[in-house]
């Protein structure tokens, strides 16, 4: 059984994200849990005191609860998902942390928005405080995203990192779910010679990787002192659908997610973004 978290404002995005991960892992069991998450001035609790809110601050959001929940309800035809309502009041990241560790949750699935100036970063900062500060898979959903399984997955690292068992098994989870061509991505500032250490990071990496997967895989390898410009090109050249990474490391992850001064992001309003913890 595969718990799943998916935080909720009730948004158009925040549903595009819901029907990815249902069909995603349509054939999965899976618990989803759906959590809103209310403003701790609208819970009625005021310091160290309890007022009664209005009956018309609940009733709306009894409302739009009950009405997500049918919308779930008929999304959810397959008798191996699960559904589980939560609605919390607090600190966003603080309820996100308590619901990972109480509800042993295996991932969490967030919706974010496409940006329509320039110099923005590629996750909203709610999406952004989740990958950073909860150690939780996390799997971004862009709003445009298409609700299909992805045939092409890039895996994108510099082999500086050693793939721990938890990094390991959750690709050979993801791989054997979407059963979608696997291509590992090195990106290297300098002429792409490896150390020793990215030598054998490489090695273990592809040696679990074949012992376990029967669909297509493919290394490459690409220099550029500008990461982001080079994955970018790499996901638009290669019709990737979704784009992994393990979230320490930084040298990929931060440049790609959070740097702001690239003019032109495109992906990211498509393609769905699946970071690794450990």
């Amino acid at each position: 059984m595969k718990y799943i978290l998916l935080p909720t404002d009730f948004s158009a995005n925040s549903w595009n994200a819901l029907e990815y991960a249902i069909r995603f892992f349509k054939s999965e069991n899976c618990t989803f849990y759906i959590l809103h998450i209310g403003e701790l001035k609208d819970s009625g609790v005021n310091g160290n005191s309890f007022t009664f809110p209005t009956n018309k601050m609940f009733s709306t959001i009894k409302k739009k609860i009950d009405t997500f929940s049918l919308r779930v309800e008929r999304l959810l035809t397959h008798q191996k998902h699960h559904l589980v309502l939560l609605h919390e009041y607090g600190n966003f990241i603080d309820i996100i942390r308590k619901t990972v560790y109480e509800k042993k949750i295996d991932l969490i699935v967030m919706g974010t928005k496409g940006t329509s100036g320039l110099r923005t970063a590629i996750v909203g900062s709610n999406t952004g405080d989740v990958i950073t500060k909860v150690i939780c898979n996390v799997l971004v959903i862009p709003e445009n995203a298409s609700i299909t399984k992805p045939k092409n997955i890039a895996f994108a690292t510099d082999y500086n990192i050693f793939y721990t068992h938890p990094i390991l098994n959750t690709l050979s989870d993801q791989l054997r779910i979407s059963k979608a061509n696997f291509n590992i991505l090195n990106v290297s500032h300098s002429n792409g010679f490896l150390t020793g250490t990215q030598e054998k990071n490489k090695e273990y990496l592809k040696d679990y990787i074949e012992e376990i997967f029967v669909g297509t895989l493919k290394f490459h390898s690409v220099t550029n002192e500008n990461i982001k410009e080079a994955i970018l090109k790499f996901v638009d050249d290669n019709q990737i659908e979704m784009l992994t990474m393990v979230a320490k490391n930084l040298n990929f992850f931060q440049q790609l997610l959070f740097d702001t001064t690239i003019e032109k992001l495109s992906f990211h309003t498509t393609i769905p973004i699946f970071v690794l913890h450990e």
